[in-house]
């Protein structure tokens, strides 16, 4: 498998996307102005406490307050009226016995602020670095879920556990697998010289202030995506590309010739044809290589993917055909999860299989799939109705999200009125302008569907409005004008006939 990194770094917005075997599977952007806010650490003011809903409002300097849930909170003697320093299950506690108002706390930000809510906290910071992640707070030891040999976890559990600070905790990184001890040694020293310097800007400073960001997009990629598995960093700025260069040879040596310059005149992701994959990302529907298609919907409580044959009629029998499809479907929805950012509750009807053989085939194709995925996933399980409940941790916002806004004319529905319904606020406004205009005249632009109904005037509508107030109207059809416009102008009869 080939595995490419596309670095484009362009006027208003830098984009980095993951190619694997030529095929778009991740993609980021990054706006000046709308830099991510996850892994940003602040110091903090509680804003209000919430009881009933076992949360709290941190003022952080953001324009709306982040929301800090009551098992986001870690029990630290810090803040908390209590001798013992090791870590506690407050989850039972009520949220009024551990903050009050006007309280001062160190808060990392862990989700994205999405749509109409602010980002949301934890007092669990983690400091990743190349290597290794480190928990300042947290008293343990763990190896990603993504080194699966059981040998190599074994090892590198063991080399965590022996390079563990007091006090502190620590979780191997993917990139680092097939790593010794000493290996780790750099990275370590850094993450607890970040630490110190953090806990020494924590002491003094106005509230709210932010004392620690994450790495920008690009450095970011490096440390969290240039793995031995990337064939190719390929980046079109020159000053940019230096930099990750030096930055990959502080951090793994042996990538740094992985790393190339584009410098051709012709646009990157053009050239790489990544703007009609990203297009097709944005789509509702999505065709499978064996003309069954999926269509994914989104509503504000979960995501819906549906599975359907399509054009697709199998050969020797329906189980088989169904069981393609949905075989084939699994990968392509995993894929389009990962590619679309998709998070939270997630529904999948594929289509009814009735050998439970077939249906577990399913579920371990979807499983095994979703493996690739860096955000973490949990497949629930099959429902009574052969429903697929699962759930997608929700870090930032969507692709359709960044890439998209809502339509101004529909408000994000996907629908409009039927050209009948705009008829009938057209009439009204035409009588509206009637009833108090003076000249004899109104012409009457509007959308060549809308005119073709008013046209009609199948109950004589108009014919009795002109009646009424002794004045003509002309109806003009323009397909310049949005298909709900209208536009009314008194006119002079007579500068119409000459």
């Amino acid at each position: 498998m080939s595995n490419e990194l596309i670095a484009d770094i362009g006027v208003c917005e830098n984009r980095v996307a993951l190619l694997e075997d030529g095929e778009l599977t991740e993609i980021s952007i990054e706006r000046p102005g709308t830099e991510r806010m996850v892994g940003n650490i602040y110091r903090g003011k509680v804003s209000s406490v919430l009881p009933g809903m076992q949360a709290a409002f941190i003022d952080i300097g953001y324009e709306k307050n982040a929301f800090l849930y009551v098992g986001d909170i870690m029990a630290k003697k810090d803040y908390m009226d209590d001798d013992d320093e090791t870590e506690q299950d407050i989850k039972g506690c009520n949220i009024a016995e551990l903050l009050s108002a006007g309280q001062e706390l160190t808060v990392q930000v862990i989700k994205e602020p999405i749509g109409s809510k602010g980002p949301r906290v934890t007092t669990n910071v983690t400091l990743p670095g190349r290597h290794l992640v480190l928990l300042p707070d947290a008293d343990y030891t763990g190896v990603s879920r993504r080194i699966e040999s059981e040998t190599e976890r074994n090892k590198l559990k063991k080399i965590a556990e022996g390079l563990k600070p007091k006090g502190m905790g620590l979780i191997v990184r993917t990139a680092s697998e097939g790593m010794e001890e000493d290996d780790f040694t750099d990275d370590l020293n850094f993450l607890l010289k970040l630490w110190d310097n953090i806990k020494l800007k924590e002491r003094s400073g106005p509230v709210p202030r932010c004392m620690h960001k994450d790495m920008s997009l690009v450095h970011r990629a490096v440390r969290d995506m240039f793995t031995k598995d990337i064939d190719k960093f390929v980046i079109n700025d020159r000053q940019q590309y230096n930099r990750v260069l030096e930055l990959v040879d502080m951090v793994s040596p042996a990538l740094k010739y992985r790393v190339e310059y584009y410098g051709k005149d012709y646009d990157m992701f053009e050239y790489y044809q990544l703007e009609t994959k990203i297009a097709k990302a944005l789509s509702r529907k999505v065709w499978l290589k064996c003309g069954g298609y999926i269509v994914i919907d989104k509503t504000e409580a979960l995501t819906v993917i549906d599975v359907n044959t399509g054009k697709y009629v199998g050969g020797s029998s329906l189980e088989d055909t169904v069981l393609k499809t949905n075989l084939e479907a699994a990968s392509e929805i995993a894929k389009q999860i990962r590619l679309r950012d998709i998070g939270g509750i997630i529904i999948i009807d594929f289509i009814d299989m009735h050998e439970h053989d077939h249906q577990q085939a399913v579920l371990d194709a979807l499983k095994q799939a979703l493996k690739k995925d860096r955000t973490k996933t949990a497949v629930v399980g099959m429902t009574g109705l052969g429903l697929i409940e699962m759930t997608r941790k929700k870090v930032k916002q969507e692709l359709s999200t960044v890439l998209n806004v809502d339509c101004p004319y529909c408000d994000g529905s996907g629908k409009v009125l039927s050209p009948e319904g705009i008829a009938r606020s057209a009439a009204k406004e035409i009588a509206r302008h009637m009833s108090q205009t003076t000249s004899d005249t109104l012409q009457v632009e509007l959308h060549p569907l809308v005119e073709h109904v008013l046209k009609s005037d199948i109950n004589g509508y108009f014919s009795r409005l002109q009646e009424t107030y002794n004045k003509k109207i002309l109806l003009k059809g323009s397909d310049k004008l949005r298909y709900d416009e209208i536009r009314i102008n008194q006119v002079d009869i007579r500068t119409l006939v000459c």
